[in-house]
């Protein structure tokens, strides 16, 4: 669901927003400008969905391994 929003701006930045990106997009603009900082994603159900995905898992947990056998090599 969609909510109006009326804000003020100054004019020149208004002026540089229809010029650039255009009339009928701005509030598209700034929806997706806006949305990474107010909007916090449930990352415990991205890590559920992306755990499901067998081939990575096992992709993810061979680098792993390999990552870990090189850092036992390591000298201090």
């Amino acid at each position: 669901m969609q909510k109006k929003l009326t804000i003020t701006i100054d004019e020149e930045v208004y002026a540089g927003l229809h010029k650039i990106i255009g009339p009928r997009k701005i509030s598209r603009f700034v929806q997706e400008i806006v949305r990474p900082h107010v909007v916090r994603p449930n990352l415990e159900s991205a890590y559920a969905e992306m755990a499901k995905d067998k081939s990575r898992e096992e992709e993810a947990a061979e680098w792993a391994e390999i990552t870990f056998k090189d850092v036992d090599h390591e000298t201090t």
